[in-house]
């Protein structure tokens, strides 16, 4: 019997899932998944191009469609005759979600599973959101937040460490805002603390992309004070540009991301900074632009995960006077520039440092800082070797063990 095949577009919480359905779908015959996003016309464009290259390569494959581009636009992709059924977000986690005529599942319980051949696993805190962005559609695909409670989440990171992950990537649409709609809320710090606590054999714990405006001064402490949260934050920042984050309906401002980025050097002097942003937002001036990509050096943003805006049908900024597309993509190139030359200004402190490589091939793997590195000498995919960096080729760190 063939192998379920899983083709995954869009976030690390699209990825975790997959691999939960991966293991539901082993033993369901020949079957593909499609897992879509929706964040940008290109990613939905992808994601049907996989679907027609799926029936060509596997003419007798039962196609099954899935994830947020389906969720919100689910006649399109009915309609698309390779298709042989499409699978609901809260319903496609269900083990008995790819059984042959299954009925909707009805549940989104999503053990620990799948993994296999990565060298980190992701853990699924949270999913949905609660904030209308005029960009995003993404709540409409996932609808609103919805938190995994601390002792599912234990259990599951429990049993990942014990199929030997040693580093788990806390992920969710919006994992800042996890807690506050259980029955007894609690906030993201107070959980990644018990978390710990209750699962002391995890060697490293790393989180997903963080809303600024949930970001508050306990999380920013625990960098500091818990050795085993991975040094590497990802905001959620979007613009630089005050203007633009208000017609964003961003809950942040410029000057709140510059005091948190400060915050989070003063409690992690070595941190490393991401970011997501987008280029050419409607409206969006060169001067609104240059705010932006000088955003990038102050705040060292040295991993920039840029979008050229997209517009989405149906956001209140598919109405607003739009950027012309090929500056749009200018701008993105800018501001992946601006992101380069902050990492060739302070990477240069790391250089001697000891790190701990998590190997994801038997020579390369990433660091507790995310910076990729490579090893002379071959080690077991999987495994954290101690090493001392020696310079930079490229993107990539020479290393040596330590």
């Amino acid at each position: 019997m063939s192998e379920p095949q899983i083709v995954t577009f869009g976030c690390r919480l699209n990825a975790c899932e997959s691999e939960i359905m991966r293991a539901h779908a082993r033993g369901r015959g020949d079957l593909v998944v499609v897992n879509t996003c929706a964040v940008t016309a290109e990613a939905e464009r992808q994601a049907r191009q996989a679907i027609r290259r799926a029936r060509r390569e596997r003419p007798r494959a039962r196609i099954v469609v899935t994830g947020c581009a389906s969720e919100i636009s689910p006649a399109r992709y009915a309609a698309m005759p390779e298709v042989d059924s499409l699978l609901g977000n809260r319903d496609k986690l269900a083990p008995g979600a790819f059984a042959p005529g299954a009925p909707r599942a009805g549940s989104e319980e999503a053990p620990a599973a799948g993994f296999e051949g990565r060298a980190r696993a992701f853990l699924r805190a949270q999913t949905g959101c609660d904030h209308r962005c005029t960009f995003c559609v993404i709540p409409y695909g996932r609808g609103p937040s919805r938190s995994v409670p601390l002792g599912r989440l234990a259990a599951e990171a429990h049993a990942l460490a014990g199929r030997g992950f040693r580093e788990i990537v806390l992920t969710g649409v919006d994992i800042a805002s996890w807690g506050a709609d259980l029955p007894a809320p609690m906030g993201l710090a107070a959980m990644v603390r018990r978390l710990l606590a209750a699962v002391p054999e995890l060697e490293r714990l790393r989180l997903s992309s963080l809303d600024p405006a949930r970001t508050d001064p306990q999380l920013v402490a625990l960098f500091a004070s818990e050795p085993r949260l991975a040094p590497h934050v990802h905001l959620s920042a979007q613009s630089g540009a005050d203007m633009v984050l208000k017609r964003m309906k961003r809950r942040h401002r410029r000057a709140d991301l510059a005091a948190l980025c400060r915050a989070l050097r003063a409690a992690r002097p070595d941190i490393a900074i991401g970011a997501d942003l987008i280029a050419g937002f409607p409206t969006e001036t060169p001067a609104m632009h240059a705010e932006t990509r000088a955003l990038v050096g102050e705040c060292g943003i040295v991993f920039a995960h840029v979008f050229p805006y997209s517009e989405r049908p149906g956001t209140p900024a598919a109405r607003m006077p739009q950027v012309d597309k090929a500056e749009r993509k200018a701008r993105a190139a800018e501001l992946r520039a601006a992101a380069a030359a902050a990492r060739d200004r302070l990477w240069p402190r790391y250089r001697g440092a000891r790190a701990a490589v998590l190997m994801e091939s038997a020579t390369e793997g990433r660091t507790e800082h995310f910076m990729r590195a490579r090893l002379a000498a071959p080690a077991r995919p999987g495994r954290v070797v101690a090493a001392r960096l020696l310079d930079r080729d490229g993107e990539t760190w020479r290393a040596e063990a330590a």
